[in-house]
């Protein structure tokens, strides 16, 4: 669809879902849509029954952080119709406890969707059958893609032979933070040929 026409449908969304759909964009022959987060479940029920939308199929839920908003995550959706040949974002602010409602009844492929974007951002999404970690361990601490998260993790985990099992140990650097001048090695030096760019100047 041309930027015209996907205007014209993020008018359309918005329109019918009073309340629930606040605004649309288009950039990059792409239909951003945003919405709020409590109202996500009507909003995709219409997007895929309508006759004018047909979003039938979920690509993609995932979550953006912005830690220094009081709402830090936009919660981000991606559907696509066949039927217009066109994409959608659903863009939905957060923050760490705001309640998301699931959309795993309208779309069950949102399942793992869902699930991933709890275990790495620490979105809450209410109302999910079998809410726990997906990519992350059972006991691990925090939320990897948090940009507040460091980067060496809290823990780290090894195989004792003497135990015979993994264990989990407090994160310890082996060596301090390295510090860096930032300048070049090459400033100050005279290389070879120097001498003839100067001539000819």
């Amino acid at each position: 669809m041309d930027d015209g026409k996907l205007d014209a449908l993020g008018q359309t969304i918005v329109s019918a879902l009073p309340g629930a759909a606040t605004g649309h964009t288009v950039a990059f022959n792409q239909l951003t849509v945003t919405v709020e987060a409590s109202k996500i479940v009507d909003i995709v029920k219409y997007l895929r029954d309508d006759p004018a939308c047909r979003f039938v199929n979920i690509t993609d839920i995932t979550a953006v952080d912005y830690p220094g908003r009081e709402k830090r995550f936009d919660v981000v959706y991606h559907l696509l119709s066949p039927s217009l040949n066109a994409r959608i974002r659903l863009r939905a602010e957060a923050s760490e406890t705001t309640q998301v409602p699931s959309i795993i009844d309208v779309f069950p492929g949102a399942d793992w969707f869902e699930r991933e974007a709890y275990d790495l951002y620490g979105v809450i999404f209410i109302g999910h059958p079998d809410m726990r970690r997906l990519l992350t361990d059972y006991g691990f601490d925090g939320h990897p893609l948090r940009k507040d998260f460091p980067l060496t993790g809290f823990v780290e985990v090894r195989y004792d032979d003497e135990q015979k099992r993994v264990i989990y140990e407090p994160v310890q650097l082996t060596q301090e933070f390295r510090t860096f001048d930032f300048l070049s090695p090459w400033e100050g030096y005279a290389l070879p040929g120097d001498e003839k760019a100067k001539a000819s100047e």
